[in-house]
């Protein structure tokens, strides 16, 4: 099992947007094969840094998502509203 932290920086003013975009997003995650949960967070420290954290099943799982045309189109409709490139950090449970 790994869960995937992705971090974003929003553009001033389309955070609004950008909660709405992601929300129907997640939405469609989680019911990507191999996807267990998902969930958006926002920074209460910085109201225009948002986190998507998800756990997936296996690495296998999420490199099926992360190359799917669905994806792809999502970061196509989201990408306009972010400053700078999203940052995608794997992790795995520690034994």
């Amino acid at each position: 099992m790994i869960r995937v932290l992705i971090e974003r920086n929003v553009a001033p003013g389309l955070e609004h947007y950008y909660d709405a975009t992601i929300k129907r997003t997640v939405s469609s995650v989680v019911k990507a094969e191999g996807c267990l949960s998902g969930e958006s967070l926002k920074d209460p420290s910085n109201p225009r840094r948002r986190i998507v954290m998800s756990k997936w099943q296996s690495r296998d799982d999420w490199d099926r998502w992360f190359f799917s045309a669905e994806r792809r189109q999502v970061i196509a409709e989201i990408t306009p509203m972010l400053e700078g490139t999203e940052k995608i950090t794997l992790l795995e449970l520690t034994h």
